[in-house]
């Protein structure tokens, strides 16, 4: 089953976070992700949000997602991302 990874973002250094966001897709290419779709939140229709961006990224299944969250690539850039960015990821499966 395909597995996508929204992240919800709110950006706090835009430099940094355009270097995270190169190193980030480089490290997903080898598990198969791909960026499906990213934007800003431009209008909240029912509960709240507090990210101005959202990004969702599309591997072949779970383990594809995980292989990649867990990979020395990915690992290695957490500090610059957390640096960069407030994010959280969401893993979901989706029945194909």
């Amino acid at each position: 089953m395909t597995a996508f990874v929204v992240a919800s973002v709110r950006v706090k250094d835009a430099n940094k976070f355009a270097e995270y966001g190169k190193l980030a897709g480089a490290s997903m290419q080898p598990f198969g992700g791909e960026v499906a779709i990213r934007g800003k939140v431009s209008e909240t229709l029912a509960g709240s949000a507090d990210h101005a961006m959202s990004a969702v990224i599309k591997f072949p299944d779970i383990a594809a997602a995980k292989s990649w969250y867990a990979s020395d690539a990915y690992q290695q850039i957490i500090p610059l991302r957390e640096e960069a960015s407030d994010m959280s990821l969401v893993l979901h499966e989706v029945p194909s």
